[in-house]
This record gives structure tokens, sequence and C-alpha cells, in this order.
């Protein structure tokens, strides 16, 4: 089991206004199949907390479907038990800080501005194009 935490005032707005409706855990399983994460994977919200538990075909998906739901405007935190058929190394983390560039994210997690792709890659499809970064996301920084 893993608890993540993120910046609760930070990420895509799924239901237009700060408070969640009735219906998030829903509002956020659908936000996570048009990215094309979902699968084998129950998920419930309690305040500001979502827990996902199921199964996930690779640790990357894992890594990416606890970015999908934490990555969300007023969640503050991610419990999840997903199971991964086969193990892997686990990415890093890195919270998106105010000035932050994918070339400087690069440069702090690998020494080299110039492998931010591989930020950039490991982050699709919640990210669109490199310079669509916020304060407050979390990205997966994956091993090299």
């Amino acid at each position: 089991m893993g608890f993540f935490d993120f910046v609760k005032d930070a990420g895509k707005s799924l239901w237009g206004d700060d408070e969640a409706p009735e219906d998030s855990a829903k509002a956020i399983e659908k936000e996570v199949a048009k990215l094309g994460l979902d699968g084998d994977v129950k998920v419930e919200v309690e305040g500001d907390t979502v827990k996902v538990a199921g199964a996930a075909p690779t640790q990357e998906a894992r890594e990416k479907l606890i970015l999908a739901v934490g990555n969300v405007l007023g969640i503050a935190k991610v419990e999840e038990e997903i199971e991964v058929a086969a193990a892997e190394p686990e990415a890093k983390f890195h919270t998106v800080e105010k000035g932050d560039t994918l070339w400087a994210v690069s440069e702090k997690a690998y020494g080299n501005g110039a492998k931010y792709e591989a930020i950039f890659e490991a982050n699709k499809p919640m990210l669109s194009h490199p310079d669509k970064i916020y304060p407050g996301q979390v990205l997966r920084i994956p091993a090299l």
C-alpha cells in the first residue's frame, strides 16, 4: 500500500467548483478512462483523499494511475493498493514549483536538461505539451 501527497489547490478541475460532488469517484474514473489508464481498478473518494485499488499491467501504468487521480483539483492524498504483474523499478515523483520547466526538472533529476523529453514521455497522456506544466503538479521521473 502506498500513500502519496498532492497539492489540493492545484490540478485539473473535474467538477467545476471547489467542492467535489457526490459522484466524484465517477468523475475521476471517467478522467482515468479518457486518458486510457483505466483497467481493473476501483476508485473511492473520501473528502480530499482518493483510494485506488486493483491491478495494473505495469509499474508505469500504476504510477500514471496514481498521478492521474492525484493531479485533480481538490485532491490532497492518494492511497493505493494497485498490484503489478511484474516487479519493475519505481520512478520518482517531482512536484512542480513556480518557475520550473521540464528542462530544469530534467537538470535536477538527471544532471542534463536535454533529457527533458524522457520526463515528457513518462507523463503522457497527462501532459499534452512539454511547456504545459503548472506549480503543484506532480510528475513522474523515470530512471534512465
